[in-house]
């Protein structure tokens, strides 16, 4: 089954529901897991998918409503972060932090901003009465209540934010990590109640084979495959296209179909790139229909390899 997502870049594919389950038994199990595939077949937008990433990055704490979005990033309880190329293990535990925190901080971020104009005007007051507590302590007194009692409420209603409850972290890009950092992830897992999914390239499972220490924690594989040729024409008969192409089913024909299915292969980048040119030819070119030859002269103009 493929259902349109929320985003317009996004289908939910029966591989990505496959990558659902792994994370959710990553998950119930609290078991470090494997996953790997090709570049391009999805396994970054389906990380983000199931953390809610782009959603938390469109995110604005100062909407009138958020209750929904609130609800939706902390139904599942995961997290996202991405390793920068060059790291240490000092900057995957901040950036493990950072992701873990970073829903809290938005929105504490937007708590201290709106109460933060009451607290300066009560420290200010504050300030003037005390060169003249002796003269007038009444005042003076009155003053340091108000603002103490300023900073109370702002730590009161601080202390009723959704606390971080992170039960999955994730991590895109783990053929970064090099020995010294994969020792940190491992100490994370060990420290923390959460899961963990390594997303890498094939071959990433033999490499950490090497690391007993933090291979004998991995309980789950999973290999994030290429569409098959059913599902890339379930993926075209829904009115997912790139962003910016009109492509509607009907201007395909059968040949048409085949070429694409031929010369993608399943990869999912690749169909994005072939779908977007094969609207650029038809555009310069004033066609209606696609045909083989349109798709052939799409596939001139990609770097996308032997068909």
């Amino acid at each position: 089954m493929i259902i349109k997502h929320w985003t317009e870049s996004f289908v939910l594919t029966e591989e990505y529901y496959r990558f659902w389950e792994f994370c959710d038994t990553c998950t119930r199990y609290r078991y470090i897991g494997l996953c790997y595939g090709p570049p391009g077949v999805g396994k970054t937008l389906s990380a983000r998918r199931y953390t809610s990433s782009d959603r938390l990055a469109k995110f604005d704490p100062n909407a009138e409503s958020t209750a929904s979005i609130l609800e939706e990033l902390e139904r599942h309880g995961a997290v996202l972060f991405t390793p920068m190329v060059g790291n240490t293990p000092r900057q995957i535990a901040d950036g493990l932090h950072a992701a873990r925190n970073r829903l809290y901080n938005l929105l504490d971020d937007r708590l201290r901003r709106k109460l933060e104009p009451e607290i300066e005007v009560k420290r200010l007051a504050f300030s003037k009465a005390a060169p003249n507590a002796r003269d007038n302590r009444a005042a003076y007194e009155q003053a340091e209540k108000e603002f103490y009692a300023a900073l109370d409420h702002y730590r009161h209603a601080r202390g009723k934010l959704p606390q971080p409850n992170t039960s999955l972290i994730i991590i895109d890009e783990a053929d970064r990590l090099k020995i010294a950092s994969l020792e940190q992830v491992r100490d994370e897992f060990d420290r923390s109640e959460a899961g963990i999914v390594l997303i890498g390239m094939p071959g990433i499972e033999k490499r950490l084979a090497r690391y007993p220490q933090l291979y004998s924690r991995v309980g789950f594989v999973h290999e994030f495959r290429t569409l098959t040729k059913g599902q890339i024409l379930k993926v075209l008969q829904t009115s997912w296209r790139p962003e910016g192409v009109d492509l509607p089913i009907e201007t395909f024909d059968d040949e048409s179909l085949a070429a694409i299915v031929r010369i993608t292969g399943g990869n999912f980048r690749l169909l994005h790139r072939l779908l977007s040119q094969i609207g650029r030819i038809l555009e310069i070119n004033g066609i209606v229909n696609v045909t083989a030859p349109v798709v052939d002269a799409a596939r001139e103009s990609l770097v996308i390899g032997t068909a």
